[in-house]
């Protein structure tokens, strides 16, 4: 009867347990991309670059040394900008705390952007250092003194789905960053996420693709999707250990685990004992 409660506990523990392999990030997993530590590892070459997309949101300034050149191409507006993320940090997408939002300039569904005085410009399409250089064409017609635009995305925005700890549209408020940021931002995985299987779809101008990561890889590194993008979207599959119950973490899977062995070892007990 002991061997029965034995092999009966090994069958019901054995679904609950997860290797430090599934959960561990960077590792080296090919021996034909291994990374020793303390090993430079170049980023990738990537020939893509971000283009803006209609629905994005960028912010457009100018700057003069007289400021009465440059007022009426700008929005009047209620607050400063210098609010959000000093230093280049990383922050969330909590409500209320992007006013770009209301005080950026957003384009619409074919590509335009409406500049007080400028009017439309195309500028879907373009990458952010093309379209500063296009606005600041249209700008130099009005002027010969100098007046200098800075345009740039608000932020980089994108989704996580699945096995984060936080789900829904993140913002990190940087020129770059790298999956692990956005992981951060997220409040990393939870435990039951199929790590080595991150789904990325990403937008390339006319269409999406859908590319899977590797986490748990040290490979990651030298991929070129180390960095993401604006308007990325994160998708975490979950281990099949979800499919046990309606456990929300792995503590709860061990919680269920353990009542149900309880359970058998008493109705054993009781059996033997009334044989």
């Amino acid at each position: 009867m002991k061997k029965i409660v034995f092999y009966l506990f090994l069958i019901i523990s054995l679904p609950s347990c997860i290797s430090n392999k599934r959960i561990t990030y960077l590792q080296n997993l090919s021996d034909s991309t291994a990374y020793k530590l303390d090993e430079f590892i170049p980023f990738a070459d990537v020939d893509y670059k971000y283009v803006l997309q209609p629905f994005d949101i960028v912010q457009i300034d100018f700057a003069s040394s007289d400021p009465e050149l440059v007022e009426g191409f700008s929005f009047q507006r209620s607050q400063q900008m210098g609010g959000i993320g000093f230093g280049g940090g990383v922050g969330g997408g909590g409500g209320g705390s992007d006013p770009l939002y209301m005080n950026g300039f957003s384009i619409d569904e074919e590509g335009y952007v409406e500049v007080p005085k400028l009017g439309k410009i195309k500028i879907g399409g373009l990458t952010e250092d093309q379209a500063k250089d296009l606005v600041q064409e249209k700008i130099n017609i009005f002027f010969k003194e100098e007046v200098y635009v800075r345009l740039r995305m608000a932020g980089i925005r994108y989704t996580t789905l699945g096995e984060f700890n936080s789900v829904g549209v993140k913002i990190i408020y940087k020129n770059r960053a790298t999956i692990f940021d956005a992981l951060a931002t997220a409040g990393e995985t939870s435990l039951l996420a199929k790590r080595e299987k991150l789904f990325l779809i990403r937008q390339y101008g006319d269409g999406v693709k859908i590319h899977q990561i590797n986490l748990n890889d040290r490979a990651l590194l030298a991929s070129p999707f180390y960095f993401i993008q604006p308007n990325d979207i994160l998708y975490l599959e979950p281990m099949k250990i979800r499919q046990v119950g309606t456990a929300d973490n792995l503590t709860s899977s061990l919680a269920l685990f353990g009542g149900i062995f309880a359970s058998v070892l008493l109705i054993v007990n009781l059996v033997t004992g009334g044989i």
